[in-house]
Order: structure tokens, then C-alpha cells, then sequence
């Protein structure tokens, strides 16, 4: 990554560089139409479900599945504390489809804590439209009221407005550290203070403003130093360099009635301008304006105090698929689930119920709908397969890491190897337990510990499992320490088990933290495979494959792009490939300049072949 001006080896690929068309014209080709569209949430006049204090609202987007009917959640946004009409930062971005009906619903609930269960929060309203409706009113907005029910079915006048704006692909990022200082004091109680944070929007075309980023509160501070932080320029003013930005300093309060203490407008030409102009040592300074006391005041008001641009770094960072495309490898590795917990196989109610009419259970099509997927971004296509929590040949053993083909080679040949393990695991061990996730989470890490300073392969661990956990702390643990690897974890719910220790696991709201230590970033995805999923038997199984594609994948790219920037790592560019190797020695990838330790006990740190 490299700030603009200086020299750089990597350069993003197509013409135009950062700036360059993605929708390319390929003659005798057929391609989607098909866009790129953000969606910004705000609400006025919502239903105050607390007594003693304002709501807490949050917003659930849904898509219906056009072929099965059902609602699938693709997102949320963030809670705001304490506000009937929020501006939610957090923003949705979908492909807008020309030749489709995207049918769209917006839920808005009043959280009451940190409950993953929708059923545990307050449902405020609800208000359902077409993406094509939406894209229609673009900067103007699309408006409409929240329908609500019980006790929030009498306030007839809250309403969402949904604003859409198109995203030109953009590869910059600013980077920004921001203090402020004199400002004014709003807490006249303890001396006089205040609680400030900073909120930069972006201006629409009809005069309204969308928030894009919020700082930390820092409370009795009147000289405060925000943490820095990056945006993306997509973000930030859609490549507009020239767009109006402004930055709002206000104090916060309890009751959510925040005062506001002062504001100016800029734009990022202006920033990185001033940026290049400065060196580190010194800072942008601009006067934070309140047209409140300057109309009260006349010639006497001054400011209302001083926000610093400290640094101001525009800098382009490869994308998910830049790594990729210059030989970043993906190396996948799949832990199937075989427990007691998920029932006898015999039975047919078990989720490894091994139907003699060769109808898939749960596990074969979770394994078929997201091998399929997955396979696509593995080049050798030979996976790695465990298994956990059977008791195994010859003398019934309890392991939770064992080779799923039951031989010292733990590789499979594309997703019909994976099967063929599987059955051949099925007929041969016994499922028993405890559900421990902690062991092959290690098993995986130990390997990409050898890449931590070699960008060449970037690990994928799928756990398929039936939901009952047991241990859930060690498992903490082990993905915290994983947390610093290249490594990310897909697990994949089968059954209708309770799954709220997966959606501890899946920190999304805030970085996974136990026993005083805190992850590195978020590396675990959760996917409960009964949203994607209806009917049973081979001709009846179905699953939305985009849906769950885009569920199963949806974090990755952002991961492993997190993993490069805060390792400083460029896209490698292109290497001669290797001759294949025999399955005895093969490592998690062939084209690897260092291979990592192979499966054999004489390698310090490996695990030991299965015996």
C-alpha cells in the first residue's frame, strides 16, 4: 500500500488504475445488468418502547427469495443509543438487478442488550419495497411508514427513508488522524466539559447530509484525540474528490440530545492537499463554527475551538481480488462434525442418517452446497478433511482431529473426495463426543502459522457442525490466538439446534474477547444452513446457491484484505508453477515458496498422522 505520489511496485490492474471500469465490453458475451448501490437508513418519529429513557433503535434488512418466497437477513446496522430519529451510519450495499424484482424489507427494532435473538428486542415497525423502487427516488429518498405492532402499532406517524446512491469502484482510502482543541465546555457540572465526538457526512444532491463515519465518545475532554482511522473513498464521497464534507464536533448526552458544539465543511482534494502541504509534525487546522452562537453573538463570537487534521494520507489498497489474481492462494480445510449430539445414523431423524435410497442427509448436501461453492476458489482442488469427536479404529479411541479417510493422507480430491471420506468415516467410527471445536481450529492454525510473513496462501477452515458446543472457552481462546494468522473460519450450522454460541463466535459488532485477552480482528463466520435450505431426499433437496454463496464468502474477501493491509502486504504478482507432488508430501498448497510443515511426526509442531 502506498501513499499517492510515491513510487510503487503493485499497480492495480485494467486501465484508469484505481479508477479503472470494472463493467468491461467483452464481444460474444452475455453479462447481467446489473449495479452497484449503497443504501443509507434514517428514521424520524419512531415509537418509544423505553420508560424511562428514548429508544435504541437498530435496522434488519431482508431480501425475498424470489423462487422459494422466504425472507432471507442480509445485514444490520448498528444501535444508536437513546434517539427516535436515528441517521444510521452503518450502510447497506446490494447489486441491483435491472431484469429483477428485488423485493426489500426494512425492520427497526429498540435493542434491550446484546442478545443475537431478534425475539429479545422490541419490534418497532416494519416497511417493505422493491430495491427498484428505492433506486428510483435515488438522492431524494424513498419514504414510507413504519408499520408497527403492539405497543408500537399506534404511532402512525414513524417512517424510514431509504436514500441510494450508485458506487463508482474506487480503490483509494484516506486515512486520517483527528484531536480537537479549546473546545467549548456543554457540561457546566464538575467544572465544566464536555463529552465530544466527531461525525463527518457527505452532502447529497437534494441538500441533505449522510453520516459516513463516528468517532469514539471521549467523555471530559475538551482537548480530545480521536483514534485514527480509515475510509474508504467509495465511501466516504464515491469518488468524488470535489464533494462537500462536512465535520460536526458535538457533546454527547445520556438522553441522546446531543449539543452541538461547532462545525466547518471541506472536501478530500482539500485534505490531501493540505496533508502534503504539512508533514507529520504539524496539522490542518480549522475553526469549528456554531451558527447558533454566531448568530447570537455577531462579531464577537470567534469559534467554538480548533479541530486538527493531524495526517491526512491518501493511500490505494488492493482489492480481495488483486491478491488473488497475483497468486495469493485460498486453502481450504473442512472439520465435519461426529458427535453423538446429531443422533444415531440409523435413525432417520439423524442428521447423518445414512438413507439406503442414497438421499443426501444434512451434512452430505451442506457439504455439496458449499463445497461446490468454496471449490471454485481452490486451485489444486485437494482438500484437507477432519473429522472430530468419534471414536475410531482399532481400539475406539476418542479424537477430535482425525483424518476423515481414515488414512495417514488427510487430502481429498474436490468436493466427491470430500463424500467419499465422509462415508467412509460413517461406516467405520462411532459417533460419541463432547463437541470440541478448539482441536482442529489448532490443527489449521499451526499451518498458517508458517505463512505469517509470506502473503503466497491465506487459510480457510469450514466447520460443519450440528450447534451444541461444549467447549466454547477453549474455543474462545483458540480463535483469539488465531486471530493474528492468515486464517478465517466459515462455520456451517446444520439442524435446528440452538446456535447462539456460533453468534458469539461471529463478533461482528465488536472483536471476540475471553478471559482479558482480545482478538486481532473478527475471523469467524456463521451460517445456519436452514435459512438456505428446504425439502429432503436427492430430488427434493434445494438451496438458493446465490444466497448462500454470498453468506458463506460474504466475509472473506474483507478478511483476508484486513489480514495484507495490517501485515503490509502487496499482491505478490505472478509465480511459474510448481511440478505436482505425491499426496504423502503435499503441502496446503503446491505453488507455496515455503512449503509448511507436511503431516508427519517428525516435524516439530505438526500433528501426527492418524494411526
Amino acid at each position: 500500500m502506498n501513499a499517492v505520489g510515491a513510487s510503487t511496485g503493485w499497480q492495480p490492474p485494467g486501465p484508469g488504475g484505481a479508477h479503472g471500469n470494472q463493467n468491461s465490453f467483452t464481444p460474444g458475451q452475455a453479462v447481467e445488468p446489473t449495479s452497484t448501490v449503497e443504501l443509507s437508513i434514517r428514521c424520524r418519529d419512531l415509537a418509544d418502547m423505553d420508560v424511562f429513557s428514548k429508544s435504541d433503535p437498530f435496522c434488519v434488512l431482508y431480501m425475498k427469495d424470489s423462487k422459494s418466497g422466504q425472507w432471507l437477513c442480509l445485514d444490520k446496522t448498528e444501535t444508536i443509543d437513546n434517539t427516535l430519529e436515528p441517521h444510521f451510519e452503518k450502510k447497506f450495499v446490494l447489486q441491483y438487478k435491472f431484469e429483477e424484482r428485488q423485493v426489500l424489507r426494512f425492520d427497526v427494532y429498540d435493542s434491550d442488550g446484546n442478545s443475537n435473538n431478534l425475539e429479545d428486542h422490541d419490534f418497532i415497525g416494519s416497511m417493505e419495497c422493491s430495491l427498484g423502487e428505492v433506486v428510483a427516488h435515488q438522492g431524494k429518498g424513498l419514504t414510507r411508514h413504519l408499520l408497527g405492532s403492539g405497543k408500537s402499532a399506534r404511532n402512525k406517524e414513524q417512517s424510514i427513508t431509504i436514500t441510494s446512491e450508485e458506487l463508482i469502484s474506487n480503490k483509494e482510502f484516506l486515512s486520517l488522524n483527528i484531536s480537537a482543541k479549546s473546545l467549548d465546555a456543554k457540561d457546566w457540572w464538575g467544572w465544566g466539559s464536555s463529552d465530544p465526538f466527531l461525525t463527518i457526512s457527505k452532502a447529497g444532491e437534494y441538500g441533505q447530509w449522510t453520516v459516513v463515519h463516528r468517532t469514539e465518545v471521549l467523555k471530559r475532554n475538551l482537548n480530545p484525540d480521536w483514534q485514527p482511522f480509515t475510509l474508504s473513498i467509495t465511501s466516504l464521497c464515491n469518488a468524488d474528490h470535489q464533494r462537500t464534507l462536512k465535520f460536526s464536533v458535538d457533546d454527547w448526552n445520556l438522553n441522546g440530545t446531543h449539543s452541538h458544539i461547532g462545525e466547518f465543511t471541506t472536501n478530500v482534494a482539500e485534505l490531501v492537499e493540505g496533508g502534503l502541504k504539512t508533514s507529520r509534525g504539524s496539522a490542518q487546522i480549522f475553526p469549528l463554527i456554531s451558527q447558533k452562537k454566531k448568530s447570537k453573538k455577531g462579531d464577537k463570537y470567534r469559534n467554538s475551538g480548533f479541530l486538527h487534521v493531524n495526517y491526512c494520507i491518501l493511500e490505494l489498497q488492493p482489492t480481495f481480488l488483486d491478491y488473488i489474481s497475483n497468486g495469493t492462494e485460498l486453502s481450504f480445510t473442512v472439520a465435519i462434525d461426529f458427535t453423538a449430539s446429531n443422533g444415531n445414523p440409523q435413525d432417520p431423524r439423524s442428521l447423518h442418517y445414512n438413507d439406503p435410497t442414497g438421499a443426501p442427509n444434512q451434512y452430505i448436501t451442506a457439504i455439496k452446497a458449499v463445497g461446490e461453492i468454496i471449490q471454485d476458489y481452490d486451485s489444486d482442488k485437494m482438500f484437507p478433511a477432519l473429522g472430530f469427536g468419534a471414536r475410531i479404529p482399532p481400539d475406539g479411541k476418542v479424537s477430535h482431529e482425525f483424518f476423515l479417510n481414515l488414512t495417514g493422507d488427510p487430502y481429498c480430491s474436490g468436493v466427491d473426495g470430500i463424500l467419499a471420506a465422509y462415508h467412509q468415516s460413517l461406516h467405520n467410527v462411532q459417533l460419541y463426543g463432547p463437541t470440541n471445536f478448539a482441536p482442529v481450529i489448532n490443527h489449521v492454525a499451526k499451518f498458517a502459522r508458517a505463512y505469517q510473513q509470506d502473503p503466497s496462501n491465506y487459510f480457510v477452515l469450514l466447520i460443519i457442525t450440528d450447534g451444541v458446543i461444549t467447549d466454547l472457552d477453549a474455543t474462545k481462546n483458540a480463535v483469539i490466538h488465531a486471530s493474528g494468522l492468515p486464517l478465517s473460519i466459515i462455520i456451517v450450522g446444520v439442524g435446528s439446534e440452538d446456535f447462539s454460541a456460533m453468534d458469539e463466535l461471529d463478533s461482528d459488532d465488536s472483536l471476540l474477547t475471553n478471559n482479558g485477552r482480545t482478538a486481532q480482528r473478527d475471523i469467524v463466520q456463521f451460517v445456519e444452513m436452514q435459512k438456505f435450505i428446504s425439502g429432503s431426499g436427492s430430488h427434493y433437496v434445494t438451496w438458493n446457491k446465490d444466497l448462500l454463496a454470498r453468506e458463506v464468502l460474504f466475509e472473506i474477501p474483507e478478511q483476508l484484505v484486513g489480514y495484507m493491509k495490517a501485515k503490509k502486504f502487496k499482491p505478490i504478482g505472478k509465480r511459474p508453477a510448481r511440478p505436482t507432488q505425491t499426496n504423502s508430501q503435499l503441502p496446503y498448497n503446491p505453488s507455496a515458496q515455503s512449503p509448511p510443515p507436511g503431516y508427519a511426526p517428525s516435524v516439530p509442531g505438526a500433528p501426527p498422522p492418524y494411526s
